[in-house]
């Protein structure tokens, strides 16, 4: 069901927790739009301020001007065109946000991606891979777990990264850029980029005119330009500089990159905990499902493995269902896979989700 709530045009959301998936948009409008199934979904208003929870998926569309607040979010969150300044305090899913102003986000457990902000930046903890591109302000990245892949940022940069990181900068006078990596960095600078270089690594390699390789070089200091900007980078493992556009397509070449410069020795771990993640949302789905169809009248029960589904009977009146999941999907596969049900069971199980017999 849909629900309008009139709250001015710089409103204040607080979203307390969403149980599903979370769509979040910006719009020209000047009212807050609430798409969710009302058996999951609570909202209350006092002025400006619209208090909301649901513990299924929600949609939202809020005037662009709007600030979020969000607590937490336990399936994938996208959010587009909120200027009003965006908080989360802790999401489990993946969380991607495209033009925004400023954003504090804290506890992220998968993937992060941002393009386009005008204001700044702040993760405490990412547990997945970071992809940050487009940021007027500065980015502070207090941790992460994984890879971080970083291009046009045009106010100062801290980040602390356990994997390998990927950087693409414009350095600006006067600005700071600070990384630690626990593996390789790339970094990508114009030609006639003005910055003071402090590197310290395993090895160093510099594809720049005019800048010898040092041999067996742990640490260096090298100054381009008028070295305005500070970059100061520490890798556990190597750091290669260059003013090559395209030196992270061929980055395979050096260290731990391949692709854009992300290390895929971890990919099937990555894989493994998004089908476990998965998987805990699927059952998840199969329990609020189990909770509509008690709702619904007489139903048969089918038990597959550890999920218990209850199916109305033929002629009986259902509620129309969203489309099977790309995770319910994946974690019925990972069940088939570990023999926990059988193929014909797998089978029954999609058509139950699709709402066949």
């Amino acid at each position: 069901m849909s629900h309008t709530i009139s709250a001015g045009r710089t409103p204040k959301i607080m979203v307390e927790f969403i149980g599903g998936d979370l769509s979040l948009v910006g719009w020209e409008g000047e009212d807050i739009l609430l798409k969710g199934d009302d058996d999951e979904m609570q909202f209350n208003q006092n002025g400006e301020t619209v208090t909301i929870s649901c513990q299924d998926d929600l949609s939202l569309r809020v005037p662009k001007a709007a600030s979020v607040s969000v607590k937490k979010i336990v399936g994938d969150a996208s959010i587009r065109g909120v200027i009003g300044g965006i908080e989360v305090q802790e999401i489990e899913g993946d969380l991607s946000i495209r033009d925004m102003d400023s954003a504090a986000l804290g506890t992220l457990h998968s993937d992060f991606s941002l393009r386009g902000a005008k204001g700044h930046l702040s993760i405490k903890s990412a547990h997945g891979d970071v992809s940050i591109r487009e940021v007027d302000g500065n980015v502070s990245l207090e941790s992460v777990a994984d890879d971080l892949a970083l291009r046009d940022v045009r106010g100062n940069l801290s980040a602390n990264v356990a994997g390998d990181v990927v950087l693409y900068l414009t350095p600006q006078s006067g600005n700071a850029y600070s990384v630690n990596a626990g593996d390789d960095i790339l970094l990508v600078m114009p030609p006639k980029a003005n910055a003071t270089l402090t590197l310290t690594a395993d090895s160093i390699d510099i594809e720049w005119k005019g800048v010898q390789n040092g041999e067996d070089a742990t640490s260096r200091v090298i100054t381009l330009g008028d070295g305005s900007a500070i970059v100061n980078l520490t890798a556990g493992g190597d750091i290669r500089v260059s003013n090559q556009p395209n030196a992270g397509e061929t980055a395979e070449d050096f260290g731990n990159f391949a692709g854009i410069g992300m290390d895929w020795s971890g990919f099937g771990e990555r894989i493994s905990r998004q089908v476990n993640r998965a998987a805990k949302q699927a059952e998840e789905a199969a329990r609020r499902l189990d909770q509509k169809m008690s709702r619904h009248g007489p139903k048969v029960n089918v038990n597959m493995g550890r999920w218990n589904w209850d199916l109305s009977p033929k002629g009986v009146p259902m509620p129309p269902r969203p489309p099977v999941s790309d995770e319910e999907r994946l974690a019925i596969l990972k069940m088939l896979q570990e023999k926990k049900i059988t193929a014909e069971e797998a089978e029954k199980l999609l058509a139950a989700l699709e709402g066949g017999e």
